[in-house]
C-alpha cells in the first residue's frame, strides 16, 4: 500500500507519523520537520519531500499525493510541478532516479552549490562522500567553475562529480574530480 502525502506549494507533506518514519526508515527520503539531522526515524514529526523525491515515489507507485481538499494530484499535475521549481528537470531527474535506483540516498545540495549530495548509507549515518552538478551533453562549463566546485567540494571533504546527461540516448556519464596537493 502506498504512502499517502500533501502537496503543500512546492513540498510534500507526510502528516501521519507512521508512514513518516517508515518512509525515512526506508531510504532516507525526506526530512522531519523542524529536525536538521535526525539520527533514525524515531521521531515526532511530518516528513517533508522535496518534488523531486515525491515524484520519484510516486511513478514508482510508493507515494499517493492529494491536494488540501483530498482530491488526487496526478504523476502529469506533480511534473509540472517539477518543471516550475527545477531548471531543466527532466536532466536532473534523470541522474537523481539513476543514483537511486542504484541504492544511493540522492538529497538536494544547493548548500554546496551543486545539484545533489548524495549518501552511500543515508543522513546521520554517514557523511555524503559526493557533490554533484548536473549538466547536459555539450553544456559548457568554465575552468572557473571547475576549480571553485573542487575547491568547496574539498573542504568540506567531498567528491565533486560532474553528471553529464545525453538527451537524445538518455545515457548518463559520470566524472570524478580527485585533487591532489603538491
Amino acid at each position: 500500500m502506498p504512502y499517502s502525502g500533501q502537496l503543500i506549494e512546492n513540498r510534500i507533506f507526510i502528516h501521519d507519523l507512521l508512514q513518516s518514519r517508515s518512509l525515512f526508515g526506508d531510504g532516507y527520503y525526506g526530512k522531519p520537520l523542524g529536525i536538521s539531522k535526525p539520527k533514525n526515524a524515531e521521531f515526532d514529526s511530518p516528513l517533508v519531500l522535496d518534488l523531486i523525491e515525491g515524484y520519484y515515489l510516486n511513478i514508482n507507485k510508493k507515494l499517493d499525493v492529494f491536494k488540501h481538499n483530498g482530491i488526487a494530484v496526478t504523476s502529469d499535475e506533480i511534473l509540472r510541478q517539477c518543471k516550475k521549481q527545477y531548471v531543466n528537470f527532466e536532466v536532473k531527474f534523470k541522474v537523481f532516479e539513476g543514483l537511486r535506483d542504484k541504492g544511493y540516498v540522492v538529497t538536494p545540495g544547493i548548500k554546496f552549490g551543486c545539484d545533489f549530495a548524495v549518501y552511500i548509507h543515508g543522513p546521520g549515518i554517514d557523511h555524503a562522500p559526493f557533490l554533484v552538478k548536473v549538466l547536459v551533453e555539450n553544456e559548457k562549463i568554465t575552468s572557473i567553475d571547475i576549480v571553485l566546485a573542487g575547491r568547496l567540494a574539498t573542504t568540506v571533504k567531498k567528491q565533486f562529480i560532474l553528471a553529464i546527461v545525453n538527451q537524445k540516448s538518455g545515457t548518463v556519464k559520470f566524472i570524478g574530480f580527485d585533487w591532489w596537493r603538491a
